[in-house]
């Protein structure tokens, strides 16, 4: 394909942000705002669905590969897809313009700006998944920062400052040592070209400080235990948008990373720290779900189980089994799904009664029954109910964890029964019980926006709980060989 496809999803958002930022409404009500910016992320989202059925399945190559030079004889701005990539690319491309029209009720002052900072964002996240270059990776990477750091201290709650800096120091700190490392493996290979670096394979005696490099970003960007502080608080901050890109997609760049990077370019040094992985993801698994039994907070729950599950995602991905990294890939987009739909529901009630307190509700059932049928779709769905996306990947990851280690997955499984502890208490509280609150009585049903976003997320929770087969056949090639490359090269040292 002689089409530059890639460049395109990359830049389309960021034409989009600059035909908003030169324009405005004269009646100032950001009408020709929101439907700039939704035709450019629905258009984007196309894009992505024709760039998946043209994806030859059947190789685990990169391909619509782009390989221009930017800075002679250093840098390559070199973007590719293989069929680990392409699925977060999708997903990046379907929550977005969800995001733009769940801002109707939520984003009151400056909208047009809130949305320049999605717009770009989106831009940064899909040349995360894209890049095939380091340093082109890095910079998409800590781009990212911005336009969230802008969401969170600007439309976010009362301690949004706060919030705001302490998820871009925890962030932008874990990165530095990412970019040492960078700076490193070009003194040492001559390229930071992944694909070349996949083929030379770096020197054994580098490999452990490498991989602790790479690990202090993405451990902090997943964010694993201990390092998870930031997250609570940026999600509690942040606007009903700002959290459902943070949770649905900013958490996905690390457990890519992960897998592209610390399994793909140091392969004896992941091995060696499997344990450390092992240790930080269990307890991430069960200290966060008691955590999250303890919380008054809809979206401050919510936010602790994200960690949760991102502990099941790690565990999964050193595994190395076939299926521990297909269910973590699995995990990740279900995990994208489901708690986007979560933090959106939440955004319903917030908007008609301003409080995000468990206490505040309670016999919603009888007061608005659309929204309560869907909260209890995507609550099951984050317990891993099977028929819903979120089972397969649990499954999947408890089955490699098996295979590797026994101890591990039994301790781990213990996080599936206190994940359906917390999300059923939560529902039981908010859904169930007497309507004591008079004020919930004047509460309305979900309007068309809200139902046309929550339905859109529930069709595809519901079609890949049944029928996973669309995923696995995207990534499982690209697996396999990954797991063989990275079998030969421990046998090899």
């Amino acid at each position: 394909m002689n089409f530059p496809i890639l460049s395109s999803l990359i830049l389309l958002p960021i034409v989009g942000a600059l035909f908003l930022f030169f324009t405005k409404d004269k009646d100032g009500n950001n009408y020709t705002a929101k439907y700039v910016a939704l035709f450019t992320t629905v258009v984007n989202f196309l894009i992505s669905i024709y760039l998946w059925f043209t994806f030859d399945q059947s190789t685990s190559s990169f391909q619509f590969v782009e390989d221009r030079t930017w800075i002679e004889g250093f840098i390559n701005y070199k973007v590719g897809v293989d069929g680990i990539s392409i699925l977060f690319i999708i997903l990046t491309t379907f929550i977005t313009p969800l995001c733009i029209i769940s801002v109707n009720n939520s984003v009151k002052n400056r909208l047009r700006d809130f949305l320049i900072a999605i717009l770009i964002m989106e831009s940064f996240m899909i040349g995360v998944f894209c890049a095939l270059d380091l340093v082109v990776f890095y910079l998409f990477f800590e781009a990212g920062l911005i336009p969230m750091f802008l969401i969170i201290g600007i439309w976010g709650g009362a301690r949004r400052v706060y919030s705001a800096f302490k998820f871009f120091l925890y962030t932008l700190l874990g990165s530095v040592l990412m970019l040492v490392a960078i700076i490193s493996i070009y003194w040492i290979t001559g390229t930071t070209d992944v694909v070349q670096l996949y083929e030379i394979g770096i020197d054994v005696k580098y490999q452990n400080l490498l991989w602790l490099a790479f690990f202090s970003s993405f451990a902090v960007k997943t964010p694993m235990w201990p390092v998870h502080t930031w997250l609570p608080d940026a999600h509690v901050e942040a606007p009903t948008a700002g959290s459902v890109l943070l949770a649905a997609i900013l958490l996905k760049m690390a457990g890519y990373g992960f897998i592209r990077f610390s399994l793909g370019l140091f392969p004896v040094a992941s091995e060696v720290f499997t344990p450390l992985i092992y240790t930080l993801s269990v307890i991430a698994i069960i200290f966060t779900s008691l955590i999250a039994l303890m919380q008054e907070d809809m979206k401050k729950l919510i936010a602790y189980s994200s960690v949760a599950h991102m502990g099941f995602v790690t565990l999964g991905i050193f595994t190395l089994q076939q299926q521990g990294i297909e269910g973590s890939i699995i995990q990740m987009i279900s995990h994208g799904l489901v708690s986007a739909a979560l933090f959106l529901t939440v955004g319903v009630v917030y908007d008609r009664m301003h409080s995000r307190l468990i206490s505040t509700y309670g016999g919603l059932v009888s007061v608005i029954p659309k929204y309560s049928i869907l909260f209890m779709l995507f609550a099951l769905a984050s317990l891993g109910l099977p028929g819903t996306s979120g089972f397969i990947g649990e499954f999947l990851i408890l089955m490699g964890a098996f295979k590797d280690n026994f101890l591990v997955a039994v301790i781990a499984s213990i996080g599936v029964i206190l994940g359906a502890a917390y999300i059923l208490w939560l529902y039981k509280r908010v859904v169930f019980g007497k309507l004591t609150n008079e004020d919930l009585k004047k509460m309305l049903d979900l309007n068309r926006s809200e139902y046309f976003i929550l339905s859109c997320l529930a069709v595809p929770i519901l079609f890949f709980g049944f029928y996973p087969d669309p995923l696995i056949n995207t990534i499982e090639v690209s697996v396999t060989d990954l797991i063989n490359a990275h079998n030969t090269n421990i046998a090899s040292k």
